[in-house]
């Protein structure tokens, strides 16, 4: 497996999610939620050779939002590739050119390119905003209202045999660092772990995880989780917009 997100770089990301969003009139997420579920299958997208993981993560979040609207979208390793390529100049045959993503770049690249999939088709996002680092709260309601969030984690070398293992993301003390991962956070289960996807499958990470090696979080409003201006958690486009329209 790879890792492949270039450290975090302070403030990259200049909205903030608090900055716009009412905290306290967000609604609060049940223990369980998420609509993870409704994706059958994750994919690997080449994670597993290469340190693509920001483009793995664009690709399942983006599968994800249209699973929540029953419609489809297909990306294989070919197409997610391509996105690596077009942001850092990665080149397959070049092992020298694997050198991972910057996730204010790549957002930015989704923005204003968007996504390629597997038949041609781009899917851009409208905006994204920034969670700070460890805040937890602002992660989950942001999780509970838009489907998905890109998460940043310091990789700690234990994580690996605990994937391996099928048991939690949890904190070993003294563990060593080996990079950076992105993560797609889907949701939480009912102990209280927050689902994340990675390398092709749904992974819990306590919450103590998280709080000790997150390092930045990006936040993606896309078309493609709406349906008929609202999204499947009843969060009408128009007032996602009215808050864009106020940054």
């Amino acid at each position: 497996m790879k890792l492949g997100k270039k450290p975090a770089r302070p403030d990259a990301v200049k909205f903030k999610f608090r900055a716009y969003f009412d905290m306290p009139n967000l609604p609060t997420p049940p223990m369980a939620f998420g609509h993870y579920q409704a994706v059958q299958h994750w994919g690997m997208f080449g994670n597993d050779k290469f340190g693509d993981c920001v483009w793995a993560g664009a690709a399942h979040e983006t599968m994800l939002w249209h699973s929540e609207v029953g419609t489809s979208v297909q990306f294989d390793d070919k197409s997610v590739l391509a996105n690596y390529t077009a942001v850092t100049g990665f080149n397959p045959s070049d092992p020298n050119t694997d050198e991972g993503t910057d996730m204010q770049l790549a957002a930015s690249y989704r923005r204003q390119t968007g996504l390629l999939d597997a038949t041609g088709d781009r899917h851009q996002i409208l905006a994204y905003v920034a969670i700070t680092p460890k805040d937890i709260d602002a992660l989950v309601r942001a999780v509970y209202l838009f489907g998905a969030v890109g998460v940043g984690i310091e990789f700690p070398r234990t994580a690996l045999p605990q994937f391996d293992n099928g048991l939690p993301w949890s904190v070993v003390p003294n563990a060593r660092l080996d990079g950076g991962h992105y993560v797609s956070c889907v949701g939480r289960n009912e102990v209280g772990n927050l689902l994340v996807v990675t390398w092709g499958k749904i992974q819990e990470m306590t919450p103590e995880f998280f709080t000790t090696y997150n390092d930045e979080n990006c936040v993606y409003l896309s078309l493609d989780m709406i349906r008929n201006n609202v999204s499947p958690d009843n969060i009408d486009l128009e007032s996602l917009q009215r808050d864009l329209a106020a940054l």
